[in-house]
């Protein structure tokens, strides 16, 4: 039976890894409740380690007046995700980790916590000279769409996707892990908070009066330092001619 009155998190986090997860070897509170950051549609992410498991999954639940996402592992399968989260820059297992606060141990999270804190100061893997130019040529190809777009309902997509590659261009260049959605801006404040509001400023110019001016020159500022543009004499997968005969 579901508890729907909303209780305090951490309060509600312990009743519910006893009850559905009675068994479990760890588990820990994680998300916006631990950062001090919840609102009113803000859930309780939990980290759940438990042997018996065949393979990690997750699973949503609503009980004890919370939406609750639950994140299981068992002693192993989490290394798998630690490697994924790694290598797409998105540490979300090891920031979940690293900041929450213990529900129950059976004496494993302390070296979880210390292996996720350990790959959060490393930072992710640092771009290539090669990765650097394929995403300034990418970077180039939409912010030429941009320019050039007349039709409102498509200059909309394509500025997001602009906003999306150029965020990401300035966080991994600066080697800095990056996010999705609020983690977006979250993560360029803490970088540059001046940086920050000035992409925000000229995203914002152009989604109320639709002049592109700002956001052009903030893409260019952010290139130039890596060659600027890149178009001419790109080239990706291109495979040399045998000389031999």
């Amino acid at each position: 039976m579901q508890n729907n009155v909303r209780i305090e998190p951490l309060h509600a986090a312990r009743q519910f890894v006893e009850k559905y997860f009675p068994n479990c070897q760890a588990a820990v509170l994680a998300g916006s409740v631990v950062r001090g950051e919840a609102t009113a549609t803000s859930d309780l992410d939990i980290v759940v380690f438990d042997r018996e498991l065949k393979d990690s999954y997750r699973e949503s639940f609503v009980d004890f007046g919370w939406p609750i996402e639950v994140f299981l592992h068992n002693v192993t399968s989490y290394k798998k995700y630690f490697t994924m989260d790694y290598e797409r820059a998105r540490p979300s297992i090891q920031k979940m980790l690293a900041e929450g606060i213990i529900i129950k141990d059976d004496g494993i999270v302390d070296g979880l916590k210390k292996d996720a804190q350990e790959v959060l100061d490393n930072g992710p893997q640092r771009w290539s000279d090669q990765t650097i130019d394929s995403k300034r040529y990418f970077i180039t190809d939409v912010l030429d769409d941009f320019i050039g777009c007349s039709t409102i309902q498509e200059e909309l997509f394509i500025v997001n996707l602009l906003a999306e590659l150029v965020s990401e261009f300035i966080l991994r260049t600066n080697g800095k892990w990056v996010g999705t959605s609020k983690w977006v801006f979250r993560l360029l404040k803490a970088h540059d908070e001046q940086l920050a509001f000035q992409f925000f400023e000229a995203l914002n110019r152009y989604y109320e009066t639709k002049d592109k001016t700002q956001i052009i020159e903030f893409v260019d500022n952010v290139l130039q330092p890596y060659g600027g543009r890149l178009f001419e004499g790109f080239s990706m997968g291109k495979q040399l001619r045998s000389s031999g005969l």
